[in-house]
């Protein structure tokens, strides 16, 4: 039985590999031995790289169903066969929803969702003839409570976690499927969403943790999920994040109590 830190000769694909959880994701793999596939619309200019290894990197836009093949397809002449998919692309911008173009809200769900689902069913037939497969996808705290400003966002990370669901019945059990609820996790955007460090550290302090996630912390989660221990999870939603958000009524009572 391989451990948790043993992904030799597997091979994990993995979509927006270049970004600050993808890449800790990328070089968690890389580090455990696994062949990576990493994809994204713009090579890094940095590579993508772990304990003397480097990912494939595949340049392609995932809500394009040629393009999200062809990762695929890349993965199986060069290495045999695709082992994990970790459906990690995703994001948006703050939109009042009430004047959002409906563009906009076709490319959110084209990406959080349309893709993860599409690459799901491309990497089905390769992934039926291995033991072992799993597909790891990265949601957010946003498809499981109010997602203000991202309701396109929260609705595609909530339909991720539905299907996630969903599959792990259908795929069962050939195949895993196990989502990743992300709560808070420091980036520099991060840093700069919250008005700088101090307005930073004051959301992170809010945490039951006191602190935002590292990248490497949903990397970590990946890797468990992915590998020989959580061989009975499947149709899972693991949380990470912190102990969730304290609500915010409970500060507000507090600041109200000291202003008496």
């Amino acid at each position: 039985m391989s451990t948790m830190s043993d992904f030799s000769n597997k091979t994990v694909i993995v979509t927006g590999g270049a970004g600050y959880i993808g890449r800790a994701i990328c070089e968690s793999f890389l580090a455990a031995g696994a062949n990576v596939v990493a994809c994204g619309r713009r090579p890094p200019e940095v590579p993508i790289a772990s304990a003397s290894r480097e990912a494939l990197f595949v340049a392609a836009d995932i809500r394009e169903v040629d393009q999200s093949q062809a990762v695929v397809d890349a993965a199986v002449k060069a290495y045999g066969g695709v082992d994990v998919l970790v459906n990690n692309a995703g994001g948006g911008p703050e939109v009042d929803f009430a004047t959002a173009s409906p563009r906009l809200t076709e490319k959110l769900l084209a990406l959080n969702l349309t893709a993860p689902l599409t690459l799901s069913q491309q990497v089905h037939p390769v992934m039926v003839e291995r033991t072992g497969c799993s597909i790891i996808n990265i949601a957010s705290v946003s498809g499981v409570r109010p997602s203000p400003y991202t309701t396109a966002y929260g609705a595609a990370k909530a339909g991720l976690l539905s299907a996630t669901r969903s599959l792990a019945m259908e795929w069962g059990p050939q195949i895993r499927i196990n989502a990743i609820v992300v709560g808070l996790v420091r980036t520099e955007a991060a840093v700069d969403h919250y008005g700088g460090q101090e307005g930073f550290d004051r959301v992170a302090n809010m945490l039951p943790l006191k602190r935002m996630a590292e990248p490497q912390d949903i990397a970590k989660a990946a890797l468990f999920l992915a590998s020989e221990q959580a061989a009975y999870i499947s149709g899972a939603s693991l949380e990470v994040d912190g102990g969730g958000e304290v609500p915010v009524f409970l500060h507000l009572a507090k600041e109200g109590a000291h202003t008496k």
